[in-house]
């Protein structure tokens, strides 16, 4: 405690050395940053600091009588009373005692007293504690004293037990000797046994953390965590298992807790490791490389099954997963030509209804951006909503009307006297200038434009547009590569496309040779 001078000297220092407390404490010594911090809290809100400090009791007078009447009413036992009430401590109980009625203390620690115990109640005592049918402290409860105490008296009657015995004549040294290696054979025994007891449960922990890393396996490794049961798994899961888990256990314990037999383990591990399908894989590789890493596992089956070769789908994509044959799938900003709205609204007529029954009847159309180091190239198509074959198609270096009215003029040639078909857009301004305007009229076909900002209401021709660049533009290096080169390449993409890249929608054939099969091209 520090007086009020103390500590209205600190607080006025600690304003005078503008607010360093360090300064204050290392001139004075005194005190720790936290008091000199309460204090200044107490004097910027007060004024002024306390004088006079009196420490209110903890318990109340009500409580003390309380502790000190149920000790004397239920035995009289320091221990029992403050398990019941739950305070105070012991020595403070016994301070109580002292103060409200020391005439009837019977145990006080703190006044030096000790209550004497006879030699049979202490034998009894270490009899109680030696039955371990209780734990320790209960018994001191029970016997009014304290485990301190048990284990001394124990102590002193084995010692006293001992010279008793080394006193006896001779002729009663050899019961004795009987006696004590009967004591240490029992011993024994249940040493023995509780040796054995703890060997067994070190085995059972040590299989149930084997079972715990082949659950945590079996579903990192075969994705199998719902409801696993390691009697449905197969051979060959099995076999996968162990082998992931052959650097931490022994082969028998697995093969133990798997239920499978060495042999069949041996089996599956030869099966593993040898390659089922050589061959398929030369053919995988070669479809990959030939589409010029465009292909996907779905395509390269149907490519392979049409040859005649009869095999899943998953085989095919776990080659390609352990031959690392990845499709380049790169996102990048799309073109957009929207100028305003410099025109009067053309009505949504297909209304992302892509789908056609027959061939020029719903055509779509755009135009899309790819920027190489060499400039920008601009290409325009027409697609057909049958088979999403490519009529017609125009590249160029500049988004202009005459790149969009050359592909309609070319694409219009292709139609027959009776072929009228619709043909939807965005709102980009080349389908809006009057050039485009004319030519749709003099040709008596119909316009459908998307909505404002809206590219699902032309999702078709924007699909064919990512399949495009992510077959042949992403993922490839152009750098060297000059614009006539790669316009070249575009248009011979385009044209394998329309004759030879396979639709799994259309039965795994090119737009050209569903046609064809169909009767409809030659």
């Amino acid at each position: 405690m520090f007086s009020y001078e103390e500590r209205i000297k600190a607080v006025k220092l600690l304003l005078q050395y503008d607010m360093s407390y360090s300064t204050v404490i290392c001139e004075l010594g005194y005190p720790s940053k936290e008091s000199l911090w309460n204090w200044y809290n107490e004097y910027s809100q007060n004024g002024n600091l306390h004088q006079d400090f009196i420490k209110q009791p903890k318990f109340t007078e009500g409580e003390k009588r309380r502790a000190v009447n149920y000790y004397l009413e239920h035995g009289r036992c320091v221990s029992r009373t403050v398990k019941k009430l739950g305070y105070p401590s012991r020595p403070m109980l016994d301070k109580w005692i002292l103060e409200l009625a020391p005439e009837k203390e019977r145990h006080c620690r703190s006044s030096g007293s000790i209550v004497k115990y006879t030699r049979e109640q202490k034998e009894q005592a270490v009899i109680s504690l030696c039955s371990r049918s209780r734990p320790a402290k209960e018994v001191a409860v029970e016997h009014e004293t304290t485990r301190e105490n048990l284990y001394n008296w124990k102590r002193q009657l084995l010692k006293e037990e001992r010279v008793y015995s080394m006193s006896k004549k001779k002729s009663d040294k050899s019961k004795d000797t009987r006696s004590i290696e009967a004591e240490v054979s029992e011993l024994r025994a249940v040493k023995d046994d509780l040796s054995s007891q703890v060997t067994e449960l070190q085995k059972e922990v040590h299989r149930l953390k084997i079972e715990r890393d082949i659950y945590e396996k079996a579903a990192e490794i075969i994705k199998k965590d719902q409801g696993i049961n390691l009697q449905t798994l197969t051979n060959r899961e099995k076999a996968i298992i162990i082998n992931a888990l052959r650097e931490s256990y022994q082969l028998k314990e697995l093969l133990e807790i798997m239920l499978m037999s060495k042999s069949s383990y041996c089996y599956q591990v030869i099966a593993i490791n040898t390659d089922k399908y050589p061959d398929l894989k030369g053919k995988v590789k070669d479809v990959f490389e030939e589409t010029s890493s465009r292909y996907g596992y779905r395509r390269i089956h149907s490519v392979i099954s049409s040859g005649g070769t009869k095999v899943s789908e998953k085989v095919i994509r776990r080659i390609m997963k352990e031959e690392n044959l990845v499709v380049p799938n790169i996102k990048r900003k799309k073109y957009s030509s929207y100028k305003g709205e410099i025109s009067p609204e053309v009505e949504n007529i297909v209304n992302r209804e892509f789908r056609a029954d027959k061939p020029n009847n719903k055509w779509l159309t755009d135009i899309t951006e790819f920027h190489i180091p060499a400039g920008k190239i601009y290409l325009s198509p027409i697609i057909d909503c049958f088979d999403g074959l490519p009529v017609s198609w125009t590249i160029g270096t500049s988004p202009s009307a005459e790149l969009v009215n050359t592909m309609l003029d070319e694409a219009i040639l292709s139609l027959s006297e009776n072929e009228k078909p619709i043909i939807h857009s965005d709102r980009g301004c080349h389908y809006r200038w009057p050039g485009w305007v004319e030519r749709m009229e003099k040709a008596q076909l119909t316009r459908s434009m998307s909505k404002k900002g809206c590219s699902p209401d032309n999702s078709a021709c924007e699909g064919f547009f990512g399949r495009l660049k992510n077959e042949m533009f992403y993922g490839y290096s152009w750098a060297g590569v000059t614009i006539n080169q790669f316009i070249d390449q575009l248009d011979k993409y385009i044209k394998w496309y329309a004759e030879k890249r396979i639709k799994l929608s259309l039965g795994g054939m090119s737009p050209l040779d569903y046609r064809r099969s169909l009767g409809l091209a030659v």
